[in-house]
């Protein structure tokens, strides 16, 4: 071999000794759980809770015992299923199982109010094996957050951490009890912060890959430092199991929930009175958006803290308190964060400008009904180029629904309105961010719409209203 060439080669050999020491040196500085956990495990419980159940209906065919003398009765009962000796009184068990961790040295827990709900007696198992039943203190199902407390001195807690001050890409620890196993350790990474879910307005979860299966519900999800950063609460799923996608209400926001429910028993919240939507790229164009983003004011409840602060239908709220609103779900984490009598100060675009509207916050009401459905109207009909006949609305249906104008539809052709999804029932109260005001008006501005450019219209579904855009071809 060539002296060239053996060089060659050693220079090889060299750099692959060199790569293989970074390597080696990295996986070195993987992190060690091993001292969080033996400080954490101590403060991590099994929860399970009982519930009783009315007895399933006993088998209509067997014998009615009741006046037999005591002998023959309990030589039937000797042949019948144990199930159907006493219908009356025998009842069935619920049992589910969960995780929590202690948070004061007097014994107060936190949970997932889904591990609890409906439950008629709750155990706490600690680190130790003893097991305790448990007081609830408070449960807030909108954040999916429980208060327990036990009996007990000098308690192990845990550290609380600051979710704010997490960011994508660190490790975390989830200490739980999966299918009945106490103390399991799954660790991962925080995949994003903030992340919305559908029907969760008011918690901005965070997402990891952190392994969490049935039981882990309630534990605590760890950071480095070995602080509590989060509840893991959920899972996304196709096939029941885990997926790689996690989520865990902010610490942050549990204690939050926490302190209202130990000191009053109850969650208190911010509240606007708005139904809101996203801005699609669509509706960003029919309004004058640069790019899409913000919230889109859809409807708002009469007399409510946005009604009173001048908030309008059709306004795009892109920042609140100076925090901007990038995704429509950013706006009720924002909101609801905020105490009654709060003041916000919301930056909307307007008729295609931006103005600042201060609003004075209110406090969310319990969950009321939902509204029905319009009532059907026999006035004359109305027809347009959108392929949809409508109608004028009564007196009555504008005082029902809180409407000022706005147009029925009572049948739905082929054409644009058909494609849209729009059905017979809807009421049609905006066409290109104008308002309607009755049949004729609708006609007009119909008839003047643009062509090959996004157009809005506001529509009002069972009590609900949502912007939607189409365009008309040539």
């Amino acid at each position: 071999m060539s002296i060239p060439r053996l060089k060659s080669y050693l220079s090889i050999i060299a750099t692959v000794l060199v790569l293989g020491q970074a390597v080696t040196a990295q996986a070195v500085e993987l992190p060690d759980f091993t001292q969080l956990v033996e400080q954490a495990s101590p403060a991590v419980v099994n929860i399970s809770t009982t519930q009783k159940l009315p007895d399933r209906k006993v088998n209509q065919q067997m014998p009615d015992l009741e006046g037999l003398p005591p002998m023959l009765r309990e030589f039937f009962e000797r042949g019948m299923p144990p199930q159907s000796r006493s219908p009356r009184d025998r009842q069935r068990e619920a049992t589910s199982l969960g995780s929590g961790f202690i948070i004061s040295p007097d014994g107060y827990i936190l949970t997932n109010n889904h591990v609890i709900a409906d439950a008629d007696e709750i155990l706490v198992r600690l680190a130790d094996r003893s097991e305790m039943k448990a007081k609830l203190v408070g449960t807030d199902p909108r954040s999916d957050v429980a208060l327990l407390k036990i009996e007990g001195k000098d308690l192990p807690v845990l550290k609380l951490g600051k979710s704010q001050d997490l960011k994508a890409g660190q490790w975390v620890v989830a200490i739980g009890s999966p299918f009945g196993f106490d103390h399991t350790v799954t660790q991962g990474i925080v995949s994003a912060v903030g992340r919305s879910l559908p029907n969760e307005n008011y918690v901005p979860f965070i997402q990891t890959d952190v392994p969490i299966n049935p039981g882990n519900s309630g534990g605590p999800l760890f950071n480095l430092n070995g602080e509590v950063v989060g509840i893991n609460s959920q899972i996304y799923t196709r096939s029941g199991g885990f997926m790689g996608v996690s989520f865990a209400i902010p610490i942050d926001v549990a204690m939050d929930v926490s302190n209202q429910l130990k000191s009053g028993g109850k969650v208190s919240r911010g509240w606007l009175g708005v139904v809101i939507q996203e801005v699609s790229k669509d509706l960003a164009e029919s309004f004058g958006l640069e790019k899409p983003a913000g919230a889109l004011v859809a409807q708002i409840q009469d007399d409510g803290p946005a009604a009173k602060g001048g908030l309008q239908v059709g306004d795009v709220i892109l920042s609140m308190n100076g925090q901007p609103i990038v995704m429509s779900a950013d706006l009720p984490h924002l909101v609801g964060a905020l105490k009654s009598g709060a003041k916000a100060n919301l930056e909307v675009v307007r008729d295609g400008k931006r103005k600042n509207v201060e609003l004075t916050v209110g406090t969310i009401p319990d969950e009321g009904a939902e509204m029905d459905a319009l009532p059907k109207s026999s006035i004359e009909r109305s027809s347009n180029r959108l392929g949809v006949s409508v109608v004028e609305l009564t007196d009555e249906q504008k005082k029902t629904y809180d409407l000022k104008g706005g147009v029925l539809i009572k049948e739905v052709q082929d054409g644009p309105a058909a494609m849209i999804g729009l059905q017979p029932g809807d009421v049609i109260t905006h066409l290109n961010n104008q308002a309607i005001g009755s049949t004729k008006e609708f006609a007009e501005i119909a008839k003047a719409l643009p062509k090959n450019r996004s157009v809005s219209m506001r529509v009002l579904r069972q009590g609900r209203a949502s912007f939607i855009t189409f365009k008309l071809a040539e």
